[in-house]
């Protein structure tokens, strides 16, 4: 279960009563998100002093927002407080993100992201940082610095480490690195397609998926009247394939063009950035909100739920898209049993 970002419809009662709530019904995790208003780590930190058995994921920590030193310490503490419940979910952000809100360049994405979570995985063993790579130089030269190592010990032996990363490079790097993978828009029909750059990445670096986890986060809404549900998914889904990012540098534009829908996907990013959003909204093909959705009937839930589990998907992530809070925890009781 995701609860998105605090300040956007749910105060901070509402998102630990969800927790609560998805805890009691044998959810598997929780977890948060970052953009440029609340920051992931202090509502999981929240979350954890209210909750004792459901894991805590960061969907995401941003990697320009934070070295991969502050990361480790942030991850070590949150699992200590938490009794060893972290999830690291990692990502980039976007370039407007990255340059326009942290001031760090968005190049090297991949070199950056590898070296990160290199050091991330020395701090986190409690060896000392000492790394010299394309982005990363611990400690700096020529001056005082010191290779140092956390002097506290998470909790876990050691924390799992997802990437959220879209594009054939990017997706390889994690089936390469990472503990797990976290897309977004992932459709179970092209799972072949998803799929082969992690293969790929696993077969690079001489190691199994058979540990790999894939979480996808997926917006839901159960409602028998379809048609509804689909305009619930609308308004994310338009900011997401119109406007997040620019005209040339959209990944999730470019991620639902390659499921068949390029007309659309111009179409609705045309709209978006000419500031037509209700008329982006409305140009998202059904087709496509149904593809990377779970929206609908308890029957059609049901079987979207099977066809993720038959794509390999080990922890669904999902994000009830809706505004009042009693129909929310009921969307997390009605998942659950759907899914038994």
């Amino acid at each position: 279960m995701s609860v998105g970002y605090w300040g956007l419809g749910l105060t901070a009662a509402d998102q630990l009563e969800i927790a609560q709530t998805a805890e009691s019904l044998g959810y598997d995790s929780i977890w948060t998100a970052e953009a440029y208003g609340s920051d992931a780590a202090t509502i999981l930190a929240w979350l954890a002093a209210g909750t004792s058995k459901i894991k805590l994921g960061s969907g995401i920590f941003q990697i320009p927002a934070r070295s991969a030193a502050m990361t480790a310490m942030t991850a070590a503490t949150i699992d200590n407080l938490s009794g060893g419940r972290m999830l690291l979910g990692l990502g980039t952000s976007g370039p407007q993100v990255s340059e326009g809100f942290h001031g760090v360049r968005f190049a090297k994405q991949l070199q950056r992201t590898r070296e990160y979570v290199a050091v991330l995985r020395l701090a986190l063993s409690r060896q000392r940082i000492e790394y010299h790579g394309d982005t990363l130089e611990l400690p700096l030269p020529d001056g005082p610095g010191k290779a140092l190592k956390l002097t506290i010990r998470p909790v876990q032996e050691t924390i799992p480490i997802y990437l959220a990363v879209l594009g054939p490079k990017n997706v390889q790097l994690a089936g390469e690195i990472a503990d797990g993978w976290m897309p977004v828009y992932f459709s179970p029909e092209h799972t072949a397609e998803l799929r082969a750059p992690l293969e790929a990445g696993a077969a690079a670096a001489g190691r199994s998926l058979d540990d790999f986890r894939i979480c996808p986060m997926v917006h839901t809404y159960i409602s028998d009247d379809s048609a509804s549900a689909r305009d619930a998914m609308r308004p994310v889904l338009a900011l997401y394939v119109g406007g997040m990012g620019s005209r040339e540098k959209n990944f999730y534009n470019r991620l639902v063009s390659s499921y068949g829908f390029e007309e659309a996907a111009e179409k609705v990013q045309e709209l978006y950035l000419a500031g037509q959003k209700t008329e982006a909204m409305f140009a998202l093909p059904d087709e496509l909100i149904d593809l990377v959705c779970i929206v609908g009937p308890r029957d059609r839930v049901k079987a979207k739920l099977r066809a993720f589990a038959d794509a390999g998907v080990d922890t669904l992530i999902c994000w009830p898209v809706m505004p009042d809070q009693e129909v929310r925890k009921e969307q997390l009781r009605t998942l659950a049993e759907l899914n038994d």
